[in-house]
């Protein structure tokens, strides 16, 4: 059988090269009985590169695997024709260049293996890649399908097109159904699951992995990883802000840092949000925005098994998209006698502060007025003049563009003033606590810094001042789960006018 020399070489720069790869095949072994398996995790975490690793190893390519885990555990007798299929690269926001994307990639297997393909229609062509590789080889195929959903996530902000895109990978993967007797092992990973997407509806057999606690660390480095595999080079940075700034992105097992992030440390050597830059959630905060969404909530959001499992673009749920491509992740979960509730979250301090830093900057015209406005907080509370905040919260949102409140009743709306002040706060790198529970109530916004505890409460009035967020701190007691555990607990209310879109009442004192 004619091996791939483009993906070997790929796989053995990777290898030989960078001395640092984590030893994953111990879950290569897990798919060595076939069958037909989902994974998804959001982008850079590495999904391409197992999916290679699967290619070398029913392939039979053994000498890559020299030193691995499933070096001496496989049957390297056993060569598979592989298909794969890769949506990463490039975009298909529209069916015509998802058709010549799909096209390319059968016939550039096809030309590989020296196979005449007939067919014209894709899910007749993919079948017949398939059964003619079986025969031709008088071995069972190895289906291989990177970012399986990216066509469809690539069309997300025109819905019309994304459904057509849908449609095309629906046509396309139905032809798996039919050639099963030819196929040994179809992996497919991607972002998002979508339901409706027949490889989901049309497979009953379809093992989908992405919360299954056996295959939690698939993707992603451990901390033991990161303290063998990296010894060298993580003693050189504190472990425990490594740990803050990447670790935390959890499937029901243990959590790991993402490898994009990890290997860039080491390389530039210096804290950056890597994997964030990487990707702008611009079409979340649309839907944010659209749906008046509540920031704070993102800390500690409660969500039921069936909306974190599926993704339908006919109702998008921002909490899904979140989760899937993410941004947040699974803190804890509750089991219910007929239901599991998940606790979704931040993973880290990389995700919390730029995902909040993103979400003003998509507000505002002049972008430097998020980096002065950060500063200024940062001196404020470091001088211990709290009575500054109001005019720096006040020219900040002076700087709202006045569009931002036309065609809707956003000024009136008060969680959009406390989702800019979480968002000031988490973005400039504070450690925040939204919906800071107390045995009185819920504070909206607790600030910890510096060994000081700020507590807030936001009120919106409709014009005049109603001095009513202070007394409710004070009359809630809502300081005192805070008092002996910091220097000094700060109580502050502001009070939003709804006529003048910004601060009309800001009082404080001390406790």
């Amino acid at each position: 059988m004619k091996e791939m020399p483009i993906g070997i070489q790929t796989f053995e720069k990777i290898v030989k090269e960078n001395y640092y790869y984590v030893d994953k095949t111990p879950f290569i072994k897990k798919l060595e009985q076939g069958g037909y398996y989902f994974l998804s995790r959001p982008r850079r975490f590495g999904k391409s590169l197992f999916l290679d690793t699967i290619k070398e190893a029913f392939s039979g390519n053994k000498e890559l695997f020299k030193g691995l885990y499933i070096y001496d555990k496989w049957d390297w007798s056993k060569k598979h024709p592989i298909i794969k299929i890769s949506f990463a690269i490039g975009t298909n926001n529209n069916s015509e260049k998802l058709r010549s994307t799909i096209s390319f990639n059968l016939k550039n297997v096809a030309y590989d293996y020296k196979i005449n393909l007939e067919e014209e229609e894709l899910n007749l062509k993919f079948y017949e890649l398939i059964r003619k590789l079986y025969e031709k080889y008088n071995e069972k195929v190895v289906i291989l399908v990177d970012e399986y959903d990216k066509p469809i996530l690539d069309a997300i902000e025109n819905i019309e097109y994304a459904k057509e895109n849908r449609e095309i990978l629906k046509d396309l993967y139905s032809a798996l159904k039919k050639a099963d007797p030819y196929i040994k092992l179809a992996f497919l990973t991607g972002v998002s699951r979508f339901p409706k997407v027949s490889i989901f509806s049309g497979l009953n057999q379809l093992n989908d992995i992405t919360l299954d606690p056996n295959f939690a660390t698939i993707c992603g480095y451990t901390q033991t990883d990161l303290e063998t595999v990296f010894a060298d080079r993580i003693v050189e940075f504190d472990k425990e802000e490594v740990r803050k700034w990447y670790n935390g992105y959890s499937w029901l097992g243990e959590k790991v840092y993402n490898p994009f992030d990890i290997l860039l440390l080491f390389a530039e050597r210096q804290f950056r949000p890597y994997w964030f830059e990487t990707g702008t959630p611009t079409f979340l905060i649309k839907l944010f925005k659209q749906n008046k969404y509540y920031l704070p909530e993102l800390e500690n959001l409660e969500i039921g098994e069936e909306l974190l499992s599926n993704l339908d673009i006919d109702d998008l749920d921002v909490e899904n998209l979140l989760f899937q491509t993410g941004y947040l992740t699974i803190k804890d979960v509750i089991e219910e006698p007929t239901e599991r509730i998940y606790i979704l979250s931040y993973p880290n301090f990389e995700v919390k502060k730029s995902f909040n830093s993103y979400f003003l900057f998509y507000f505002l015209q002049d972008k430097s007025i998020k980096s002065k406005t950060d500063m200024a907080i940062k001196l404020a509370l470091r001088d211990n003049q709290i009575e500054k905040l109001k005019d720096i919260l006040h020219r900040f949102f002076a700087s709202i563009p006045y569009d931002w409140y036309r065609k809707n009743d956003l000024e009136s709306y008060e969680g959009f003033y406390a989702s800019i002040v979480y968002a000031l706060f988490s973005g400039a790198g504070f450690e925040t606590v939204a919906e800071d529970t107390t045995n009185k109530g819920r504070i909206d916004l607790t600030i910890i810094y510096n060994n000081k505890a700020y507590i807030i409460e936001f009120k919106v009035v409709e014009d005049q001042p109603e001095n009513t967020a202070l007394k409710q701190i004070e009359e809630k007691k809502y300081f005192e789960k805070y008092l002996g555990k910091y220097e000094e607990v700060y109580l502050i209310g502001i009070e939003f006018s709804k006529k003048d879109r910004n601060i009309v009442d800001f009082q404080w004192k001390a406790v």
